[in-house]
């Protein structure tokens, strides 16, 4: 749904993606730490990690209480120092905070990376002290990275954190975590000991000013930077965060996101069973996968697909080779390929031959794929990769070695696959999943040399999400290429925005329903309202019978509950003795006053129900459903959910998500039916809901799709207050 907000943001493109400018603060050639002290340990730690890891810039420490710190004058005043400096580092008494920001601002300073806790995750004083904080960034004209911030890392910048305990090396990977903790005791630290490494870190903190946003925006557009990972815990703009990721993709830098927590619908209850179908964390799910963003569940498992984005270059196909020495991680390997979709083609012809030819293999008859060399093979791994290597119907490799990694064997095994990954045309992964604790704790494993130079993976599912993850991004970003920018869609969509005047906060009758749904081309049922016995009669010959009767009544959102729907009428006098009895269970449940009526609608059956529709969210706005409908909701328990505004690409994915689409195609009674037709119905669902704030949520089901096209024989619309 569009806020007013987001029409503002949407008036440019460049504008929603743009990113900052944010050297200043990576790389700064001047910093004043305003509180610098020896006895602090976030100030003291932060010049400790900046002077001994390598800044060659000019540090000012700022301290009316010192003359001298490290050797360096102390300043009183950011206004004392003898020049306008990159970055201001505040570590001061919250409420002398906003201050420093002014003054540094005042200055020229264009960044201010504010330490200090205290703020809005503190207390009511702190929550306003924020507010004066953001003000006081907009005033000043400087960017403001926190305030309750860990601090940032560059490894061929500058190290500005207290909790740095070594040295970055120089690596690919950037990181945008929300939590400033875990981005350097967890992440950074996790990272080093398997020697992968990040080019840059930032604690976002708060996000008074500079959000998640900014910074994977500003990363993305860095050459040095192979993949953009971020830890999210919320985002207050998911709108613009989802612009900016998805541009990212489209320019070629993958974003994986671990994601915690979930967004819990706007209303304490909704009315609808589209609502029942969305949970608590599905909004995110469809958001990052219409954005490209490649959701993680954990650190490690981020860890390790990111070390393969910096690794290796983007795969062709999905085709993977795997040889292992052992026959039963063989299998295990071939059953995750296919849970992850990667294809797992024949070794046969001269490959084939060529393996047989290899003495040590010891191998009777054939090869599969995967291929047990047997423990044998670890002594010809450069044979078998010779053989392999120069096979066009592979993508990508993976040497499966279960054997220990701290022996003298392992000495040549590690050697011959630094050469093999060196020399190949192609990626290739190592899995180890043997022994890696050495009897020598001082010296350094094979295993451990080898992945200096390219990953070494040592979990099965691990190594495969990896080499997924390479090619998972190539599909996202070829679709995304191939449909409009979720900017372009937010345009198109408050461009088609109708003014639709709908009573607010009620639930509509069927003629406010239908006048909606008819806006937006969104095809129902014919349907007629009687007030009487007559009217319903006249009403079902004029029709044709079979027909059903149905109460409509605002106050009776569920009248299938009570009885107050018929079916199947098939003559005059069966709608006499329907009208009565769905009349009758009506004003078992409401008064007579809230009734508008008897709806008279022919028996729709030729065809499969579906159900879609809107439901509230509290971070989206609204989110769309679709998926089986009628006695399906409940039988098979599954939907997909959308984002709106979204692509046709991303509605069609969402109904081929669900089992609709099969039971379009797959009939047991009558032809196929169009898959399309219910995509370009879905299509018009998330233009209302795009469109209409007005509109909490929207409930068609059962949607009928038949030889002519979906039409919706049910709907429950609820307004917003």
């Amino acid at each position: 749904m569009l806020s007013d907000e987001a029409d503002d943001e949407g008036n440019s493109s460049t504008e929603s993606v743009s990113a900052p400018e944010l050297d200043p603060l990576f790389d700064p050639e001047s910093v004043a730490v305003v509180g610098a002290s020896p006895d602090s340990f976030y100030s003291g730690n932060l010049v400790e990690n900046l002077l001994e890891y390598g800044f060659d810039g000019t540090l000012y420490p700022v301290n009316p209480g010192r003359d001298e710190v490290w050797d360096r004058q102390c300043y009183d005043h950011i206004s004392d120092i003898p020049e306008t400096v990159d970055l201001a580092v505040v570590s001061v008494p919250r409420e002398h905070v906003v201050d420093v920001v002014k003054s540094a601002g005042e200055r020229g300073v264009p960044v201010a990376l504010v330490l200090t806790a205290g703020f809005a995750e503190a207390d009511d004083t702190g929550t306003d002290l924020e507010a004066q904080l953001a003000a006081t960034a907009t005033e000043a004209g400087i960017q403001v990275v926190g305030p309750n911030c860990i601090g940032v890392m560059a490894s061929e910048g500058a190290t500005l954190t207290a909790t740095c305990s070594r040295e970055p090396q120089p690596g690919g990977i950037g990181l945008v975590s929300q939590s400033g903790a875990l981005a350097f005791t967890t992440f950074f630290e996790r990272a080093a000991d398997s020697d992968v490494h990040f080019s840059h870190i930032v604690s976002t903190g708060n996000e008074v000013d500079l959000t998640a946003a900014d910074y994977v925006a500003y990363l993305a557009e860095l050459d040095d930077v192979d993949v953009v990972c971020t830890y999210i815990e919320g985002i207050d703009d998911p709108e613009r965060f989802l612009r900016v990721a998805e541009n990212a993709v489209r320019n070629g830098t993958p974003v994986l996101t671990v994601k915690i927590g979930s967004s819990e619908l706007a209303e304490a209850a909704t009315l609808s069973h589209t609502g029942s179908l969305t949970g608590d964390d599905d909004a995110w799910t469809a958001a990052f996968n219409q954005a490209g963003v490649e959701r993680v569940p954990d650190i490690p498992d981020l860890l390790a697909r990111a070390s393969a984005h910096t690794a290796y270059g983007n795969p062709d196909r999905d085709r993977v080779c795997i040889a292992s020495t052992s026959g039963g991680l063989a299998s295990l390997l071939a059953d995750m390929a296919a849970e992850r979709d990667l294809s797992l083609p024949d070794i046969d012809g001269e490959t084939e031959q060529q393996l047989l030819n290899i003495e040590e293999l010891l191998t009777y008859g054939g090869f599969n794929n995967p291929a047990d060399i047997r423990g044998y093979g670890a002594h010809v791994l450069p044979e078998i990769a010779d053989a392999v290597l120069d096979d066009d119907a592979f993508d990508a490799y993976v040497f499966a070695i279960g054997l220990p990694g701290v022996d003298e064997r392992a000495e040549t095994i590690a050697d011959d696959l630094a050469t093999i990954a060196s020399e190949a045309d192609d990626p290739v992964y190592v899995l180890w999943t043997g022994r890696k604790e050495s009897d020598d704790p001082t010296a350094t494993p094979p295993y451990a040399r080898l992945r200096e130079s390219l990953p070494v993976y040592e979990d099965p599912s691990r190594c495969l999400d990896a080499l997924a993850s390479t090619g998972d991004f190539v599909t996202a970003q070829t679709r995304l290429t191939n449909q409009p920018s979720r900017t372009d869609l937010v345009a198109d969509a408050r461009k088609n925005a109708t003014n639709v005047d709908l009573p607010r906060g009620q639930v509509l009758t069927w003629q406010e329903s239908e006048r909606l749904l008819n806006v937006y081309d969104i095809p129902v049922v014919e349907t007629r309202l009687a007030t009487d016995v007559q009217e319903a009669v006249a009403a079902a010959e004029d029709i044709g019978f079979p027909v059903v009767l149905k109460i409509d009544s605002p106050a009776l959102p569920h009248r299938t509950d009570v009885g107050a729907v018929e079916l199947g009428i098939d003559s005059a006098e069966a709608v006499r003795a329907a009208y009565e009895d769905v009349m009758d269970a009506a004003l078992a449940a409401i008064d007579e006053d809230d009734i508008e009526g008897v709806l008279v609608q022919p028996v729709v059956d030729d065809g499969v129900e579906a159900i879609t529709g809107i439901a509230p969210d509290e971070v989206f706005g609204s989110l769309v459903s679709v998926g089986p409908g009628g006695v399906l909701v409940e039988a098979l328990d599954e939907s997909a959910t959308l984002v709106p505004p979204f692509s046709r690409a991303d509605a069609r994915a969402a109904v081929e998500e669900t089992a609709l689409a099969s039971l379009l195609r797959n009939r047991r009674e009558g032809d196929a039916l169009s898959v399309d037709a219910i995509v370009d119905f879905l299509i018009r669902i998330g233009e209302l809901a795009a469109g209409v704030d007005t509109v909490a949520e929207l409930d068609l089901n059962p949607v009928v799709v038949t030889e002519h096209g979906p039409v919706a024989v049910d709907a429950l619309v609820r307004t917003r207050e």
